[in-house]
């Protein structure tokens, strides 16, 4: 029995994706990547923005095709969109033969075998019960770098946020179970772990009584083999000193942290329900690179909020031309049912908010390539992540570069490397976004 996993969405759902590989996988199941081959075809589904939900259900329809002709036996909906639009799929999508909700994941063997024995049901639980876990996954990344997902759900309720209403509340995964499954994530390879949840800064709140992020990260800096720690989601608010003074003192975190802070216009900040001004995010920036003068700062932003007036836009491009982050994204703004902002009046245009974002945009490409063309002649470790075909180079990323999102290292060199090899670069030029170097020392593994 062969099954075609398809995963859609963030990083966290991956993780799903990955645990749900590994149940099916113990129990005797086939993976396949062909859809023409595959005999169960599993959609774990996102319904963040309505882009993403859009996707997901055109992938749903697609797949659904394949379900009408017969030539796959059960087409199993999983994941965000499948839990809040469960009642809606099954009436739209006849085909979808089970729901896996978000909480449900670990019932993904019943639900294949439900169909295949003619019973199907769909498994819709409790979303804030206790997350699953301590579950063996098939890393799907190519297994030189993983995420460890640390908590599941998310307490902030941002008013244009649906996450809460499909994932649940804040609940950190215990910290033995995090350990033993990142020495076994570096036991088959990893070199690489990103830690990721909605909210990592919160992590241990509701099982230590406090922030335990930082006595994490030293416990997963004692694991032999690996290499780098990333780490991604910090909310600006929850930065504490000692999570700053962890990442100054140990050698293995990646001086990179990824903090959204979606606005910088105080009014929008408190209609999107955010909880720091853009005074406060400016103390955290500068604190960061006070005490970091090396780090990495990443950042998202939303643009086109209900209310977002273009003095709000201006101001939001002053802060983003003075603060001059390393990586930034933005999001137009997606009006989500159940959500307050959905409802707030003043909804700005499509084409207003597209305009928007084609500005902040431009500016951060100046700011990004300025960046890189100062990179030129900095020495530095980085990853190897492939061989690029048919050249006597390779790509790979520094700690700067976080898979799938940031930039790239291009290293010129007749020396042959292998994806997960860590050498050290000069680097010698820029394209844009990218650098391109080559080896200046003995290659380090």
């Amino acid at each position: 029995m062969k099954i075609l996993f398809i995963s859609l969405g963030c990083d966290k759902n991956l993780v799903d994706t990955e645990m749900m590989l590994g149940m099916l996988v113990q129990k005797g199941y086939t993976m396949t990547d062909d859809e023409n081959e595959a005999d169960v075809v599993v959609v774990n589904t996102c319904c963040f923005i309505n882009d993403a939900k859009q996707e997901s259900i055109n992938t749903l329809l697609e797949m659904a095709e394949l379900r009408k002709s017969g030539s796959i036996k059960a087409l199993i909906a999983a994941g965000c969109l499948a839990q809040r639009y469960s009642n809606e799929i099954q009436a739209e999508i006849p085909e979808v033969d089970v729901i896996v909700g978000t909480t449900a994941i670990d019932k993904i063997i019943d639900a294949i075998e439900d169909v295949l024995l003619g019973a199907a049901k769909n498994y819709i639980e409790d979303i804030n019960k206790k997350p699953v876990y301590d579950k063996k996954r098939i890393v799907t990344t190519g297994g030189h770098f993983a995420y460890l997902k640390i908590a599941e759900g998310c307490d902030k309720h941002c008013s244009y946020c649906i996450i809460p209403k499909v994932r649940g509340n804040y609940r950190s995964i215990p910290m033995e179970s995090l350990i033993a499954e990142a020495r076994e994530l570096v036991a088959f390879g990893a070199k690489e772990l990103i830690l990721v949840a909605q909210e990592t800064t919160l992590y241990g709140v509701d099982l230590y009584g406090e922030k335990s992020l930082p006595k994490l990260l030293h416990r997963l800096c004692e694991i032999e083999g690996l290499y780098w720690i990333r780490i991604l989601y910090c909310y600006p608010e929850e930065i504490t000193q000692e999570l700053i003074d962890t990442i100054k003192t140990e050698k293995k975190i990646c001086h990179y942290l990824d903090i959204p802070i979606q606005h910088a216009a105080d009014s929008i900040l408190k209609r999107m329900g955010r909880r720091t001004t853009r005074q406060e995010l400016m103390e955290i920036v500068s604190r960061l690179r006070t005490e970091i003068p090396d780090i990495c700062l990443r950042t998202t932003l939303i643009t086109g909020f209900p209310g977002e007036t273009k003095e709000d836009h201006e101001s939001l491009m002053e802060f983003i031309d003075e603060l001059e982050f390393d990586r930034l994204g933005v999001f137009l703004y997606s009006p989500e049912e159940d959500t307050p902002a959905a409802l707030f009046d003043a909804q700005i245009e499509e084409e207003i908010k597209q305009e928007r974002q084609a500005d902040l945009m431009e500016l951060q490409q100046e700011i990004a390539f300025e960046k890189a063309q100062d990179m030129v002649g900095a020495h530095l470790m980085v990853m190897v992540e492939g061989k690029v075909p048919d050249e006597n180079a390779y790509v790979a990323r520094s700690y700067k570069d976080a898979p799938n999102v940031d930039g790239y290292v291009f290293i010129q060199t007749s020396k042959e490397l292998m994806t997960g090899d860590f050498v050290r670069v000069k680097i010698t030029g820029s394209y844009e976004y990218d650098l391109i170097g080559e080896i200046d020392n003995e290659l380090t593994k």
